[in-house]
């Protein structure tokens, strides 16, 4: 049965863009979660996060290699920022289902702060998943509908896990 995980972290664009490309993923779709109204939209979504729900095998991967893979490619410990977008909207948060997947993702916080590969400590949030709202057509797939398009993601580091 294939799983999904929810995460943030800056614009959906290049998230959902590099995400995609890791074995095992099966689907991706940009959207809000974490907010305060119903039925966000571009315009109108206080609170909420810009985020990637990731469908994914979990016989050829899992909760924790992709986790370790969102902390490759973006900055973890920018508060409400990555690059030139700023604002709650882009923060670095991880949207778990149950307490392992809290706990997995305390571990990894744990492990890109041991790291020392930023030079801050890390200000990703853990937050209770409790609703995904897909975000309009258009932003779906951006990057490859516009290959020149605005991202602020890249793979800065090799994995965490040795």
């Amino acid at each position: 049965m294939n799983k999904k995980i929810i995460l943030a972290g800056g614009c959906f664009w290049g998230l959902e863009d590099l995400l995609r490309s890791q074995m095992g993923v099966l689907d991706t779709v940009v959207g809000y979660t974490g907010g305060t109204n119903e039925s966000p939209t571009y315009e109108n979504h206080p609170g909420h996060a810009e985020a990637v729900e990731i469908t994914y095998d979990p016989n050829i991967t899992n909760y924790k290699k992709l986790l370790d893979f969102f902390f490759q490619i973006h900055n973890p410990t920018t508060l409400n920022q990555q690059g030139n977008d700023k604002g709650s909207s882009y923060r670095s948060a991880i949207f778990y289902n149950d307490e392992e997947e809290k706990q997995i993702a305390e571990e990894m916080i744990d492990i890109v702060n041991k790291s020392k590969r930023w030079p801050n400590p890390a200000v990703t949030t853990l937050e209770p998943f409790v609703k995904f709202w897909p975000a309009e057509e258009y932003h779906q797939d951006y990057l490859i509908k516009n290959p020149g398009g605005y991202t602020c993601h890249a793979i800065y580091f090799d994995s965490y896990l040795k």
